[in-house]
């Protein structure tokens, strides 16, 4: 991303700020119910999600708060500690692997590997009062594969856009897993909080309400959902967020809590969290165990695979 030095500068309406955040590019869209921060040196990372009325970030950051993955941890390295050691909460796009390391047809993918380190290029789709959008691309380094990503505010809506593309660069099929790694926390989580899911969806008897702190640890993998939804509320402040996406490309939503009762690394007791993450292949196990058990996103040779997520900020009664 190169700094626009002739691009006309705007306050008002949608508007977009290239800035050097932490030491990394990223870029700010904004308009006048939302600030949005993506971190195109890192991942494509949303690392800001403000609902400006309230001021109230969606965003969780990790106790170490943001972290370049140019600053290479002293500790012992590994490929839990490639992601771990720049995890700075946010939401993450998840590609080729999810979890845990494995190894796909002799690629060694780290933890949630392996677009999430890399750095995205970035270019300006529009910049209007009426509608500002940035579309980042990324090639990954162990697989044939190439993502274009296009997050977009429309004046005047509490709704953060996204569309992607997601295409096989060479001619044999692939298998991958493919997730957004969307986490709550704080400021907005609290116990109590409730989770909805649409009619149909499978979700268990525990899942709907936010635990107590330091409660177990878990993780939870939902399906059937025929439409991509779920509504994560403040009932007390009438306060929440939506987020729908395309179902039929990520079929699965992994539901993750971390409630403070982990004490050990890479926690230590420190994290307060609720992970609700759209999915294409299950569990936790890496890619090799989705291919196994045919839970995988199947790319022909060539295939560009289309997809959308949205997020929108509901309040009032919607949010009770």
């Amino acid at each position: 991303m190169a700094y626009r030095r002739h691009r006309p500068a705007r306050n008002w309406g949608a508007r977009l700020h290239e800035i050097t955040w932490f030491g990394m590019r990223a870029v700010v869209l904004e308009n006048e119910l939302l600030r949005v921060t993506v971190l195109a040196d890192k991942g494509g990372d949303v690392a800001e999600f403000c609902y400006k009325p309230r001021d109230m970030d969606f965003v969780w950051l990790a106790p170490d708060g943001i972290r370049n993955p140019r600053d290479v941890a002293g500790g012992a390295g590994d490929d839990v500690a490639a992601f771990l050691d720049h995890y700075e909460g946010g939401w993450q796009e998840v590609l080729p692997n999810g979890g845990e390391p494995s190894t796909y047809r002799g690629a060694a993918l780290a933890q949630h590997g392996e677009v999430a380190g890399l750095p995205w290029d970035v270019e300006i789709a529009a910049d209007d009062p009426s509608e500002v959008a940035v579309r980042l691309t990324v090639r990954a380094r162990r697989m044939p594969l190439r993502v274009v990503k296009t997050f977009r505010l429309v004046s005047g809506e509490a709704e953060l856009r996204v569309d992607e593309e997601l295409t096989n660069e060479s001619d044999v099929a692939l298998e991958v897993m493919w997730g957004h790694h969307i986490v709550f926390g704080a400021p907005f989580l609290r116990p109590g909080h409730r989770i909805r899911f649409p009619d149909g969806a499978t979700a268990g008897p525990g899942l709907a309400v936010v635990p107590e702190r330091g409660a177990p640890s878990d993780i939870h993998y939902l399906s059937g959902f025929q439409d991509g939804r779920y509504e994560i509320i403040d009932p007390d402040a009438a306060l929440g967020l939506r987020v729908r996406w395309d179902a039929a490309v990520l079929p699965d939503l992994w539901l993750w809590r971390e409630l403070g009762a982990s004490r050990e690394a890479p926690w230590w007791g420190r994290a307060y969290v609720v992970g609700l993450e759209p999915f294409a292949g299950r569990p936790t196990e890496g890619l090799a165990e989705a291919v196994r058990n045919g839970s995988a996103l199947a790319l022909r040779p060539r295939e560009t695979r289309p997809l959308w997520l949205r997020a929108a900020v509901i309040e009032g009664e919607e949010a009770r």
